[in-house]
């Protein structure tokens, strides 16, 4: 299944650039000395959540797949690369030909894991291997910390929508992808057409305060929104104030205004205010939005208040204090020659400070207890325990160099709420807390 067989109307450019000089230089280095083609399997894993955060979120699976695809280097790639001197001739000429031909194993999107998952896996040659790991670290780190961010706004909005409202406060090309990662996480909809373009997600928006500052009135405004969009739009209220234009909103649109949108004050408060307000006025039905820089905890703390639905921008977009989810790619095993059925041999860098990697070719389970909720993420090596045969996390994304588990977004989308559902009740907390899931680590056999 390719881009265009799920309707995507844009085609990724090459990303073959997406590296960093150290990863052509290492692979001029091996094909120099022999081992670029040595079999080679990395891992994409993470040493430690976020301060606080009981679990991460799977997010980016279905990009890398993109990238990965498009990872070729054209003329004007290679052409760019010979005059900045970056390699040699004879690695300009390998790279010509570059095709990724190997095996992509990881959660599948959606998923959540914990300290020590093998998020994903890449097996092949060490020369094509080695230049995935920066367009593969920059994509799953950027999208896991947004998507997890949006789970725990997810979480705390119990069941009421969420906007996502956050390309103003980031990349024009980040906010697609954080719109992707946060519809993934559970939000309902986003205000940024270009994410809708690329990845069919539900788009909103009706006014701002400036088309409220522009007109004569608040009055004026009202009506030319009205007269324009319908009774059902969703009509900006705090520009002034706030009780007058609710007044002036049902006396304009008439019990059938559809919503009204608070951006500042204490939203608290003023929501408690307007829906009163609205409910006299007859307007029982009018929904009432609030936005104004929240984040989970402020999405908490407003449980209790009559609000409909939640715009969330900043917060959102720089993953709630969490902008990256700190994934590391590293080679956990490699053949002791380049012969193809060379066995692989389990390597580890050796260091102090939290940055000990653990060797070896891993399979991942999730362990459940007596009432079918997640007690434990089982991580190993060699042989997969019977118990845990059918609870294994990792599926195939690519066999030979071709994708095999391209899904729709929504599927992603859907995973996560069943993944997350699955886990133990205090999963869900806002209060600060060790992951939700202890990782146990099973060493049998060489994990070749």
């Amino acid at each position: 299944m390719g881009v265009a067989d799920l309707g995507l109307p844009v085609d990724v450019p090459s990303t073959a650039l997406f590296t960093d000089h150290y990863e052509l230089t290492m692979l001029q280095a091996a094909l120099k000395s022999g081992t670029a083609g040595r079999r080679s399997v990395f891992e994409v894993f993470t040493r430690r959540l976020p301060d606080g955060r009981r679990y991460g979120v799977v997010g980016g699976t279905g990009r890398v797949l993109d990238a990965v695809e498009n990872f070729r280097f054209d003329a004007d790639v290679l052409r760019f690369l010979r005059e900045r001197r970056v390699v040699d001739e004879q690695t300009l000429e390998w790279l010509a030909g570059y095709r990724f031909g190997g095996d992509i194993w990881g959660y599948p999107e959606g998923e959540v894991y914990f300290p020590g998952s093998p998020i994903m896996r890449v097996e092949g040659s060490f020369g094509e291997c080695v230049l995935l790991e920066t367009v593969i670290l920059s994509i799953l780190n950027h999208d896991s910390a947004i998507a997890a961010a949006a789970s725990r706004m997810s979480s705390a909005a119990q069941g009421r929508p969420l906007i996502e409202m956050g390309a103003r406060r980031t990349h024009e090309l980040a906010a697609v992808a954080a719109s992707r990662a946060a519809y993934l996480g559970g939000f309902t909809s986003t205000s940024d057409l270009a994410a809708s373009f690329r990845y069919n997600i539900p788009t909103v928006g009706t006014s701002a305060h400036a088309f409220t500052l522009l007109h004569d009135s608040e009055r004026d405004a009202f009506r030319a929104q009205v007269d324009s969009l319908g009774r059902d739009t969703t009509l900006l209220v705090d520009t002034y104030d706030v009780a007058e234009a609710v007044r002036t909103a049902v006396e304009i649109a008439g019990p059938e205004l559809g919503s009204v949108r608070i951006d500042s004050g204490d939203l608290l408060l003023v929501a408690h205010r307007v829906r009163h307000q609205l409910d006299e006025l007859g307007a029982r039905n009018t929904r009432i939005i609030v936005t104004s820089d929240l984040d989970e905890y402020a999405i908490a703390s407003l449980a209790a208040a009559p609000v409909d639905a939640y715009g969330v921008g900043t917060q959102l977009v720089t993953g709630s204090g969490h902008p990256t989810a700190s994934m590391v790619y590293k080679l956990v095993a490699r053949a002791g020659s380049g012969d193809a059925g060379a066995p692989l041999v389990p390597v580890a860098k050796k260091s102090t400070g939290g940055k000990t990697s653990i060797g070896g070719r891993k399979w991942a389970a999730r362990r459940l207890d007596a009432y079918g909720v997640a007690e434990a993420e089982v991580v190993g090596t060699g042989p997969v325990p019977d118990a845990l045969t059918d609870r294994q996390l990792l599926v195939e994304l690519v066999k030979g160099g071709e994708v095999v588990a391209r899904e729709p977004l929504d599927a992603a989308r859907e995973r996560h709420a069943a993944a997350r559902a699955n886990l133990p009740l205090s999963a869900t907390q806002l209060s600060r807390g060790e992951p939700v899931l202890p990782t146990e680590y099973v060493h049998r056999g060489s994990g070749s």
